[in-house]
């Protein structure tokens, strides 16, 4: 019997619950981790190209290394 109350010692049945909400949950932290680590990395590799490009013009004897931007 379905309906009957359950016996002192039982633990009431409820029914399952659906996982998949915890599921989605850490799988959209996760890719909001991998796109935060992503970013971070292509930043820090443009910052130490740049870095890199100053330092060998400088180590190069020259003295004016500074970047020119194209006029628009």
């Amino acid at each position: 019997m379905s309906d009957s109350k359950p016996e002192p010692g039982e633990k009431p049945r409820t029914p399952p619950r659906s996982p998949s909400g915890d599921n989605r949950r850490g799988a959209i932290a996760g890719l909001i981790i991998a796109l935060l680590i992503l970013g971070i990395g292509w930043w820090l590799a443009r910052d130490l190209t740049s870095a890199s490009k100053m330092q060998d013009c400088l180590m190069s004897g020259r003295t004016n290394c500074n970047v020119i931007e194209p006029a628009r």
